[in-house]
């Protein structure tokens, strides 16, 4: 018996609580706690109609670490999965050490004043994870995540080494607004506006935002601008594929979302910086969140597919060969089977496979871990069985654009 504790109410939560509840004979008891407790009990109240299994719900200010302690231990769970804002993970996973449960994210932690991406606030628990007998998984989502499995996978068993790697994220869908991000709003705008970072050489080289774009003929898609951008998992990856020589993240953005983008960017509106209105300090970027549509709201109506992978090129017995190992996914199809859009399904699906395996034993270790540290032969498997297929397509060349 499994009981697991979800923290937050959005797109991504609301995906990988379904899956859970569809997978009852591993998660036996799931709760659910977010800020606005309504919003979960939207989500239940979809849970229970879709796959007749009961959620319980709580308020609670996951940034309070007592309050956090205090549930965890009126509940019991076996597991905190993390689905919060990424400020909030350094006091959950307070709250899991001093409550003595096992922590599981998607995403790694960022100050709320500064668009900083580094596992380095994390990777510092190790030590006390660790002497508590407690295990922490770090980016469980696609990416970070999946497309960091991606790449140990094609270490494993089709590469010796990787020389260089990319990760191509393409939404080809579109849902029908004249603007809107598919994720958090907050957290989006910041990773799109931050400096550009790829791994070259040994060393983090930046660049500035969205100054290089190439296009690439995705498949199921066709052919999309993508844009290099810095992603959390380069950082992962670099330190765990020593060999790598270049790594970098690349993006999908249609012109449509540029122009408001650059817009909204121009008259301040997407700066964390706070303002004085009205006697009030308010941050812009948090009022731009409050008035854009809820990227939940996005589902219904929502056209076209995702196609998400790594593009690697490696050494194998002495010859060079490059693979893009992707995943399609179709946002009408989500859609029809949990309510969601596919951005937030191939978050949440990787979420609820890794807590399947740290829940189960496969993947259960004292300390603070990445996905590239565990063996990821059932994490691939489970990829495919809960409804995000993979295909291995292997390439001419390597990416050299």
């Amino acid at each position: 018996m499994s009981t697991v504790l979800v923290i937050g109410a959005g797109g991504v939560s609301s995906v990988a609580v379904h899956k859970m509840a569809m997978n009852a004979g591993i998660f036996t008891d799931i709760h659910l706690a977010s800020r606005t407790k309504s919003k979960c009990d939207s989500i239940a109240a979809s849970v229970k109609q879709r796959t007749g299994v009961e959620i319980s719900t709580y308020e609670i200010d996951a940034e309070e670490v007592p309050a956090m302690v205090n549930l965890i231990r009126k509940i019991g769970p076996s597991l905190v999965v993390n689905l919060a804002l990424p400020y909030q993970d350094l006091p959950i996973m307070d709250a899991c050490l001093e409550a003595g449960v096992d922590y599981l994210d998607t995403a790694n932690y960022e100050p709320k004043d500064e668009a900083k991406f580094e596992y380095k606030w994390q990777w510092a628990y190790h030590d006390r994870f660790k002497e508590a007998g407690l295990m922490a998984l770090l980016g469980s989502g696609f990416d970070p995540g999946v497309t960091s499995v991606f790449s140990m996978w094609l270490k494993k068993h089709k590469l010796k080494t990787i020389r260089q790697l990319d990760i191509l994220d393409c939404n080809g869908g579109d849902h029908g607004q004249a603007f809107a991000t598919n994720f958090n709003p907050e957290i989006n705008i910041r990773e799109v506006t931050a400096p550009a970072r790829h791994w070259e050489n040994g060393e983090f080289v930046e660049t500035p935002a969205m100054g290089k774009k190439v296009e690439f003929d995705f498949e199921q898609v066709g052919p999309k601008n993508m844009y290099m951008m810095y992603h959390e998992e380069l950082e992962s990856l670099a330190r765990f594929i020593p060999e790598l020589e270049r790594g970098r993240f690349w993006m999908t953005f249609g012109d449509q979302y540029l122009t408001h983008l650059r817009v909204l960017e121009n008259v301040g509106m997407t700066s964390i910086e706070p303002v004085e209105f009205e006697g009030k300090k308010i941050v812009p970027l948090e009022f731009l969140k409050a008035v854009l549509p809820n990227p939940g709201s996005l589902a219904e109506g929502y056209t076209g597919k995702t196609c998400i992978g790594t593009y690697v090129t490696g050494m194998k017995d002495g010859q060079e060969k490059t693979i893009f190992i992707y995943n399609n996914c179709d946002h009408a199809e989500t859609n029809k089977e949990v309510g969601a859009q596919a951005v937030s399904y191939t978050t949440g699906v990787p979420a609820m496979i890794a807590a399947s395996l740290m829940l189960q034993g496969e993947w259960m270790k004292p300390g603070v871990w990445n996905m590239e540290q565990f063996d990821p032969d059932e994490f691939m498997n489970r990829l495919n069985q809960y409804g995000l297929p993979w295909h291995v397509q292997e390439c001419d060349k390597p990416f050299e654009k």
